[in-house]
């Protein structure tokens, strides 16, 4: 099974393919990825490796643990599952957190939609939408 590694603190120029270059020297890497900010595309900072070998894993957390790399003194270290994150949090509408929907009332939570009653009708009712309630 594949040992996934954190490596933090890089530089904001490095590249995917620089660092997997940087821990082939430890052994075969299976992948090796740069998180990007998604609005902006730039680099985070940070990035994981996934190597097929755990002694291998092992010795490159030892070897590169601390060590300055493009010009920056990185953190690697085993990943660890994030705590509390169950997965991108996106309803049926594509939103990203829930909420009214297209003229809803805040009231109207998830089941806002577009005029933001339940039934889905265009007065809205008194939870919002076209016709009232707000």
């Amino acid at each position: 099974m594949a040992t996934k590694l954190y490596v933090g603190n890089l530089s904001f120029n490095l590249t995917d393919a620089d660092l997997k270059q940087a821990f082939e020297q430890y052994g075969e890497v299976v992948s090796a990825s740069i998180v990007n900010d998604r609005e902006t595309n730039r680099s985070k900072g940070f990035g994981f490796v996934e190597m097929t070998d755990a002694a291998a894993a092992q010795e490159a957390i030892e070897k590169m643990n601390g060590t300055e790399f493009f010009g920056r003194r990185v953190v690697v270290n085993e990943a660890r599952a994030r705590e509390g994150f169950s997965g991108p949090r996106r309803d049926s509408r594509g939103g990203s957190t829930g909420g009214s929907g297209f003229g809803g009332s805040s009231r109207g939570g998830s089941r806002g939609g577009f005029g933001g009653s339940s039934r889905g009708g265009y007065d809205g009712g008194s939870r919002g939408g076209f016709g009232g309630g707000y």
